[in-house]
């Protein structure tokens, strides 16, 4: 038996956690937040811009919503693409597609004309109904463009950002320049209405609708390494599964909680937090630009919040604020932090601030609709892992090669299996094949290394493996050595072609500079101290080869650094040489 067999990491679990029934998670999300509304109806659910909801309000509103819906024929299984930041339209869209038995999707509002007809047509592939709902400005630049080339989509919901700001923020918002707006008119085959109409005039009751655990809640789309978003097929009975072995884990209670988050609701990390909020009755501040951190250190200031819920990029802003060092964090017990690699001294740096032992690092993706692994509540957290399996999960590392497991201690692919785990990508049958194994494990793409303890580190995406001279390098692991160096800010490494050695790579490695060091008279030195620096604290293998400084590191819309840009950009240079 080999010890993913035996499951050694459950000698670290916290006292009391433990695997949980199956019949636990056979109802649907609407059926299980019934309650909620029940037992909390006047208690903020959400807030946006000094516009406090109540559970009660968000519970008529999201009626209405789905009531409009049912109006103009949509029906169970059909498609609602919400194309909204985090805004009070978003929750209300999202609740109400689920009571109307529909199925959301988060279409995020940096996508290009390209992209968000790519994501429209495949959702409204097979005959389903598409609505969409976004904002006036992403309708006018972007929508009303593409709008004859998304047959499919048949509705438009559309709203200012501001739509819920009182008249006279709206007006003076618009004034300045502050809320971006554009103009919404008739389109041909289609019907266009305004979001805050719908919550004024639409039917106030819940809708009789019947849904199961088998219906689909989500299909949410991934970024893709390469080639086109997938988007992953995502039920009710997946999603209940893993929000009850979260909570089992965590041990949250329902009814007293107060969260803040940047993590955007568009992307499978943000949509899953807000879903935990709203099933345990938490209030939730919503954060519109997560890159704003003035406004985000004025919530945390105001709300006192007991969990922060961030990527790595949004903590590493936070910490570079004065005014999030100066604010007071004693009533945040829980710091969350995935979706990307966070390098170890940061975390020491983010617990020095807001306390120590409150950051738990976790490990999920969009396929296992959020989690999968996270360190432990009470007992030890290993900064730099991302913790141990969840309950309920079957876990091994495999190489990618040849598919075998590795033993403690090697670097192998990430393969997990339980409830959780998605039902396939759509329109992709060859694809869903490749990633879902015979024995239903879920191949994730992601290299890591357990320890003796069960706990896993993260040491890079499959995809990411540079091959040097047939070595494998571990980008990861290179980044956090060489962020510990004081003049860099951000750092990421990608493998180019070797010309002298086909087959290998040379790594190079981009590095975004911090204030201080940026001048340019200083960066011919600079570049040779990094290089120095590298060859120290790294194995000629895994040196760089080459460093380029960026002003701007390109950053996904969840704050992920975008390799594919660099590649491209790599890949760009190579041509012209």
């Amino acid at each position: 038996m080999s010890v993913y067999d035996q499951k050694i990491w459950r000698k670290n679990w916290d006292e009391g956690v433990g695997d949980i029934p199956a019949s636990s998670w056979e109802t649907t999300y609407t059926r299980a937040i019934r309650s909620t509304f029940d037992k909390f109806p006047d208690k903020m659910a959400i807030e946006f811009l000094g516009v406090e909801v109540t559970f009660s309000e968000l519970d008529t509103y999201s009626n209405q919503f789905a009531n409009m819906l049912i109006e103009n024929g949509f029906t169970r299984g059909d498609i609602v693409a919400i194309n909204q930041p985090n805004t009070p339209q978003f929750v209300i869209a999202y609740l109400g597609a689920l009571k109307a038995g529909c199925i959301v999707s988060g279409l995020s509002p940096l996508l290009t004309e390209e992209q968000m007809q790519y994501q429209l047509n495949d959702l409204g592939s097979h005959g389903k109904k598409v609505c969409l709902v976004t904002l006036d400005i992403v309708f006018e630049k972007r929508f009303s463009k593409i709008a004859a080339n998304v047959p499919g989509t048949t509705l438009v919901v559309a709203s200012s950002i501001a739509a819920f700001l009182p008249k006279i923020k709206q007006v003076l918002g618009k004034a300045l320049k502050k809320i971006p707006s554009g103009k919404v008119t008739p389109v041909p085959s289609k019907t266009v209405l305004d979001f805050m109409d719908v919550i004024k005039k639409a039917p106030k009751t819940l809708p009789a609708v019947s849904i199961t655990p088998d219906d689909v809640a989500y299909i949410m789309y991934t970024g893709g390494t390469t080639g086109p978003s997938k988007g992953a097929i995502i039920t009710h009975r997946n999603l209940m599964a893993d929000l009850l072995v979260v909570h089992n884990w965590l041990k949250w209670q329902p009814g007293g909680g107060l969260a803040v988050s940047g993590f955007p609701f568009f992307h499978m990390g943000g949509l899953f937090f807000l879903e935990n909020c709203m099933y345990l009755g938490w209030s939730l501040p919503l954060i519109p630009d997560p890159r704003n951190v003035k406004h985000m250190c004025a919530v945390i200031k105001k709300y006192k919040p007991d969990v922060l819920l961030n990527v790595p990029t949004l903590f590493q802003m936070l910490l570079k604020s004065p005014e999030f060092r100066k604010l007071d964090h004693s009533t945040v017990k829980y710091m969350i932090s995935g979706a990307a690699p966070f390098p170890k001294e940061s975390q020491e740096e983010l617990e020095s601030v807001v306390g120590k032992n409150k950051l738990i690092e976790l490990y999920g993706m969009t396929e296992v609709c959020a989690s999968s692994m996270m360190n432990p509540v009470v007992n030890k957290k290993k900064l730099g892992t991302v913790g141990m399996p969840l309950p309920n999960i079957d876990l091994k590392l495999v190489d990618p090669a040849s598919g075998k497991e590795v033993p403690l201690g090697e670097a192998g692919e990430i393969c997990v299996r339980g409830p959780m785990v998605f039902q396939g990508y759509l329109n992709k049958p060859e694809e869903t094949a490749v990633t879902i194994d015979a024995d239903g494990y879920l191949h994730t793409g992601d290299v890591g290394v357990m320890d003796e303890d069960g706990y896993i580190r993260i040491v890079d995406r499959t995809k990411d493996m540079i091959i040097v001279g047939g070595y494998k390098v571990f980008s990861s692991k290179v980044e956090n050595v060489l962020a510990e160096h004081p003049s860099i800010d951000l750092v990421a490494l990608i493998g180019v072609p070797n010309p002298e050695r086909p087959g290998s790579e040379i790594v190079k490695a981009y590095v975004q500079l911090r204030p201080d060091f940026s001048q340019p008279e200083r960066r011919d030195a600079l570049k040779q101290d990094l290089l120095a620096y590298a060859k120290q604290h790294c194995t000629p293998h895994e040196t760089p080869k080459a460093v380029e400084f960026v002003n701007t590191m390109p950053l996904t819309s969840v704050g992920k650094v975008d390799k594919k840009v660099l590649r491209a950009a790599a890949r760009q240079m190579l041509a012209i040489r």
